[in-house]
């Protein structure tokens, strides 16, 4: 079971030894992951419209560019070690996609 807290701009969540923090910032949805020292971060404009970011940090180059948000997770979840299904993911942030 994931916990979770949340305010207007940023939440987190945390499951199976992975902490999730979503926040907007400087134009963009962030959703970052960290697991044992390893990261991972997908990223989409404000508006929600265009296509999601995976980054190996939330402020990293882009590494490759998803329509849908499991495809991003994926490749999240590769980045860390894990299965997609062990990332959490806070509400605010479950709308990510197209």
């Amino acid at each position: 079971m994931a916990d979770s807290e949340s305010d207007t701009d940023t939440a987190t969540a945390s499951a199976e030894g992975i902490t999730a923090r979503y926040e907007v910032r400087d134009g963009e949805r962030v959703l970052a992951f960290e697991r044992d020292g390893r990261t991972a971060a997908v990223a989409q404009n404000v508006e929600g419209y265009a296509m999601l970011k995976v980054r190996p940090t939330a402020d990293g180059d882009e590494l490759e560019r998803y329509y849908g948000f499991d495809m991003a997770l994926d490749h999240a979840a590769e980045l860390l070690g894990v299965a997609p299904a062990d990332l959490p993911v806070p509400d605010a942030a479950a709308d990510m996609g197209m």
